[in-house]
C-alpha cells in the first residue's frame, strides 16, 4: 500500500439516511447547460427533521456535486414536464413566476424558492455488478400540499435492464449434474 498521510482527514462519522418521502426543499444552486438543454437544480430540505441534510454532506465532500441535485430538461419533448416545475415553483413562491422566456428566463432567481419534491428509492447496478438503492427526485408539488404526498414504492430493477458490462444470468441458479462424479 502507498503511505498516505492522514493527519489532517476527518474521520467519516456516522449519517442519517435521508428515507423516502415528500419533503419541503429550497433551491440551492442552479445551473444552466444549454448544450444540452437543461437546468442542474441543486436543492436541500429546507424543514423537518432532515432539515439540512444535503448541506452537511456537501461541507463533509464538497466534490460530490450531484448530492441533493437533479436535471430539469427543456428539451422540446420535455416542456410540459418542465412547464410544472415552473407552476409549482410559481404557487410555492407567492407570485413569483419563472416560465422559462416570456416573463422570467433567469435561471439565477430560482435560488433561495421553495418548492416540493418528492424522493423515491430506486434500485441500480453498480460497477461492480451489485444492485443497490438510492433516493431520485420523483416529482415536484406545491409546497401547501405536503401532507397530500403518496411516495411511490421502491422502482425495483428489471433483469433485461442490466447494463451490457453485467451478465443477465449473474442471479441465476447453475444446473447441477446429478451423476456421481467418477474420482
Amino acid at each position: 500500500m502507498k503511505k498516505i498521510d492522514m493527519t489532517n482527514v476527518l474521520e467519516a462519522g456516522e449519517s442519517k439516511r435521508l428515507p423516502a418521502g415528500a419533503y419541503i426543499c429550497k433551491i440551492t444552486d442552479v445551473k444552466d447547460v444549454p448544450d444540452k438543454e437543461y437546468l442542474k437544480v441543486s436543492y436541500d430540505i429546507s424543514e423537518g427533521e432532515y432539515a439540512g441534510h444535503y448541506a452537511a454532506i456537501r461541507k463533509e465532500h464538497p466534490d460530490w456535486e450531484w448530492t441533493g441535485a437533479y436535471v430539469k430538461s427543456y428539451k422540446t419533448a420535455a416542456l410540459p414536464m418542465f412547464k410544472r416545475f415552473c407552476s409549482v415553483i410559481s404557487k410555492s413562491n407567492g407570485g413569483y413566476i419563472f416560465d422559462g422566456g416570456a416573463i422570467n428566463a433567469d435561471e439565477s432567481t430560482l435560488k433561495g424558492k421553495q418548492l416540493g419534491l418528492i424522493l423515491r428509492e430506486e434500485e441500480y447496478y453498480s460497477n461492480s455488478g451489485d444492485i443497490r438503492t438510492r433516493l431520485i427526485v420523483h416529482t415536484e408539488f406545491a409546497v401547501d400540499c405536503l401532507n397530500s404526498q403518496k411516495v411511490p414504492d421502491v422502482k425495483r430493477i428489471k433483469k433485461e435492464d442490466a447494463p451490457a458490462h453485467i451478465p443477465t444470468d449473474f442471479m441465476a441458479v447453475p444446473e447441477v449434474e446429478t451423476e456421481e462424479i467418477p474420482f
